[in-house]
């Protein structure tokens, strides 16, 4: 086997915050693969419900399997033997050889919907193929194993086949026209997921086997479904969704072409609204990652109505002067812990360029939190007497940079952290330029922060800012958290300091995959983000690389060199880079972050919105739109 098949995963979406998603072997690596993930509670309540398909082709009598597994110490079958291609056009589409035959399986979901298309082609209609569910109905950070509780029985109907595995779970229905459909009933047992098992967590899983589809030849199709569905909708199906797909873009980049397609696989509903996923496969909406992607993910691509509908969605969860980060699947109530989402909302805004319609809809929202920053709020968050923002709490991270195991904070930055004073002063300038109740307050609030800013925080033996300031301790650790202080629209450092903390990020965190989080010079830096997962987070901002920081890098790049042709070229050649070097996690996405030492191995989430988001607006920034 190819191991770069193994390591390659795909990913198809559906607007509602379920997917379909594998690697290119047809290997299962992760608890979160499967053929249809349905978010049962948009965006919320994903469940696997179709782990996947298993097929035979026979031709002539002899069997070629199709599929492939991971068992205990064997693989089985070998399918990935008869992959010859694998391309998204724009659907994943696997083109096997077997026995003289060439079969050709495209895999989409329909958009709104939680249903999933298979559609196969062989070029030998004298062929028989055979293809085997394999169904798992369980939360999709869960395993399931062989049970009595199941229902096995199937309601077979002419074209139709439904299984109900379990009380409370929806039913699965497949539409299919296969020429035989046979009850069937067992345990496949012991499939093992590898990177599971890499992450210290339970890595085994059996998966229910209801029923055997047989097709003759030629063209065949299933369509598995919480909804009931004739598979004659197939092929309109299909060109339904290629027709949206067309529509998302017509830039002539191709680079950008693909970021504006993976940009909307993270926009997806939440009730009659709209709301950002900030990662597949595990992660939901978050407030943080949400306002940081949304002005890369709707006003880079034109999606103003989506952007508006994700501005008010999350305005109407605003309590004490903070925006939640985070709505737990379960349903609960949301999270809020965190001071800088709610910083980030007021860039969002503004990257509208729509004052009117801020002051008819989010004014008072932001004058609300504007007045709890300025009294205090939760975390000890407050504008100090120097007009500073302060936070922080011991053992609470409410940062970007959040990475705790059990009691261990291991980035504590309480206090006041660089990138929060920027976010602070321009959030102060963005409501002092809106012309409402308050501006002149706020003008004078900015202005002041901007004082005290420049007092505290130039490091001058670095030539480069601190990371965080708390009274008399500076904490002198280069990370990229600086470089927001000069990307954002309203800076607060001159010329000189701009250029210098440019030339020092760049120097000593910039990497193909985008920029550290920490200098390998420290003597905390990790240089790879692997193992369990006390491993794995106390290296999460400690030295790995985070694709989404090279937008503000750009930005800032972009502006210290007056957006010069030189200046140009450069920045297209990073964002080229990483888009190609963060990208091979999964073709047409962009990973979350990657190791800090080369080769920066793409690592965590295969597809994350703010890396999409903050490569898209850049690129656009410096015209390659």
């Amino acid at each position: 086997m190819n191991e770069s098949q193994l390591q390659q995963e795909w990913l198809e979406t559906n607007g509602l915050g379920g997917y379909a998603s594998s690697t290119v072997s047809g290997i299962n690596t992760r608890r979160y693969h499967g053929l249809l993930v349905a978010a049962l509670h948009p965006p919320a309540g994903r469940t696997v419900l179709l782990s996947k398909l298993e097929e035979t082709l026979v031709v002539g009598g002899v069997r070629y399997a199709l599929s492939a597994n991971q068992y205990p110490g064997a693989v089985h079958p070998q399918g990935f033997d008869h992959l010859v291609e694998f391309r998204r056009d724009p659907f994943p589409v696997f083109v096997f050889e077997a026995g003289g035959v060439r079969v050709e399986k495209c895999v989409l979901l329909v958009h709104g919907e939680n249903t999933v298309v298979i559609e196969y082609s062989v070029s030998d209609a004298a062929c028989e193929l055979e293809v085997r569910p394999l169904i798992a109905f369980r939360d999709y950070h869960c395993l399931t194993h062989e049970n009595n509780a199941i229902h096995r029985e199937v309601a077979m109907e002419p074209g139709s086949a439904t299984v109900s595995l379990y009380w409370g779970l929806p039913a699965l229905h497949l539409a299919h026209d296969a020429e035989e459909a046979e009850a069937t009933g067992a345990w496949y047992r012991n499939f093992e997921y590898r990177h599971e098992q890499e992450r210290g967590l339970d890595f085994h899983e059996d998966l229910f086997q209801p029923f055997v589809l047989r097709f003759r030849g030629g063209k065949a199709a299933i369509i598995a479904s919480t909804e009931q569905h004739n598979v004659t909708e197939a092929s309109e199906m299909r060109l339904a969704e290629i027709e949206r797909r067309r529509t998302l873009t017509e830039a002539r980049d191709p680079l950008v072409r693909s970021l504006t397609t993976a940009a909307d696989q993270f926009l997806v509903r939440r009730g009659e609204g709209k709301t950002i996923i900030a990662g597949y496969h595990w992660f939901t909406d978050w407030g943080r990652d949400t306002m940081i992607s949304l002005p890369g993910l709707t006003l880079a691509t034109g999606r103003l109505d989506d952007a508006r509908a994700i501005l008010l969605e999350f305005a109407a969860s605003v309590d004490q002067g903070m925006l939640p980060n985070r709505f737990p699947d379960a349903g609960d109530k949301p999270e809020f812990n965190t001071v800088d989402a709610t910083l980030w909302f007021f860039q969002a805004i503004h990257g509208l360029n729509d004052p009117q319609w801020v002051r008819e809809h989010l004014y008072a929202t932001m004058r609300d939190i504007i007045d709890w920053h300025v009294r205090g709020t939760r975390y000890g968050i407050r504008m100090d007497a120097d007009g500073l923002l302060h936070s922080g709490e011991p053992g609470v991270q409410l940062t970007w940079m959040d990475a705790k195991v059990g009691d261990w904070v291991v980035t504590p930055r309480q206090g006041k952290p660089v990138e929060i004073q920027a976010l602070w002063y321009n959030a102060l300038c963005i409501m002092a330029a809106l012309d409402g109740e308050g501006s002149a307050q706020c003008a004078s609030m900015a202005e002041r922060a901007r004082a005290s800013f420049l007092t505290q925080f130039w490091n001058e033996a670095d030539q480069c800012l601190f990371d965080v300031v708390d009274n008399a301790i500076r904490d002198a650790a280069i990370r990229p958290n600086q470089i927001f202080a000069v990307s954002l629209p309203h800076s607060m450092v001159s010329p000189r300091q701009a250029k210098l903390i440019v030339e020092t990020v760049q120097r000593e965190l910039l990497t193909p995959a985008g920029l550290r989080s920490l200098s390998p010079r420290d003597s905390q830096y990790r240089p790879r983000y692997e193992g369990d997962g006390r491993s794995r987070d106390s290296a999460y901002h400690q030295g790995t690389v985070w694709p989404w920081l090279l937008g503000p890098f750009v930005s800032a790049y972009w502006k210290v060199h007056s957006g010069s042709a030189e200046a140009q070229e450069q920045c297209r050649k990073w964002i080229r880079q990483c888009a190609e070097v963060a990208g091979q996690a999964c073709p047409g996405q962009i990973a979350e972050i990657a190791d800090g030492d080369p080769p920066h191995t793409p690592r965590g989430c295969v597809a994350q919105a703010w890396s999409v988001a903050e490569l898209l607006r850049a690129a656009i920034e410096t015209g390659l739109g």
